[in-house]
């Protein structure tokens, strides 16, 4: 059987298997490089929504402690203005990264529907490996749960990876390191820093008049 045929069984598994390939099947299931970029596609949508989730409830948190810097400010507490004004931009960090992380996996998703549909493999399967370890790790100390399922996520894509160079004869070196996913990562990042000034109430230092904070609505 010539490579290209072998590829052709991983992308799409056909009913011609002999025997002898069905028995090595039921002993160790290899899923289908499909359903698997399938099931990565849905993990990762799956942790967007958490993180969007956990997004809107640090806004309305970061909104209800802007109030209360306004309200200690007009009594005249400093301390407790402080207080209250060190936690939003504290919230803020947070929800940053996590905003970040939001647009970063939206757009790895686009990239691997185009590859399931269309079939662009391992070119196109390298950053998207390199932006969801970034996300992880970005995400490690501040939502473990959704840094270990991209872990799996990690394990899937990595696996689909070498499976399809080793069928392709794509030289594998570095290619999760690639300019692309460096570009994608600064990207999530600027349009990041542009939402927050959005979304977010920003606390102008010494100012008592403060501006009212904006709409909890984040869909945009």
């Amino acid at each position: 059987m010539s490579a290209i045929d072998k590829f052709g069984k991983k992308w799409s598994p056909q009913e011609t298997e002999s025997i002898i390939e069905k028995v090595k099947a039921r002993i160790s299931p290899p899923p289908p490089v499909r359903y698997r970029i399938t099931m990565a596609l849905f993990k990762i949508k799956v942790q967007k929504n958490r993180l969007e989730y956990t997004l809107n409830k640090l806004q309305e948190r970061a909104n209800s402690l802007f109030e209360k810097v306004v309200d200690a400010q007009v009594k005249k507490d400093a301390d407790r203005a402080a207080l209250y004004a060190s936690e939003v931009a504290e919230v803020r960090k947070v929800a940053k990264t996590i905003m970040s992380s939001i647009f970063a996996l939206e757009r790895i998703g686009l990239r691997l529907e185009t590859v399931r549909d269309v079939g662009d493999l391992v070119s196109a399967m390298g950053p998207v490996v390199g932006v969801v370890k970034e996300v992880k790790q970005n995400l490690m100390g501040i939502m473990p749960e959704v840094a270990f399922e991209l872990g799996e996520v990690d394990e899937i894509l990595q696996g689909t990876v070498t499976e399809l160079g080793e069928f392709t004869g794509v030289e594998m070196n570095n290619i999760y390191v690639t300019d692309e996913a460096k570009k994608v990562m600064e990207e999530a990042s600027t349009i990041a820093e542009q939402r927050m000034k959005e979304q977010f109430p920003e606390l102008p230092s010494g100012s008592v008049n403060l501006p009212a904070p904006p709409s909890a609505n984040t869909n945009k």
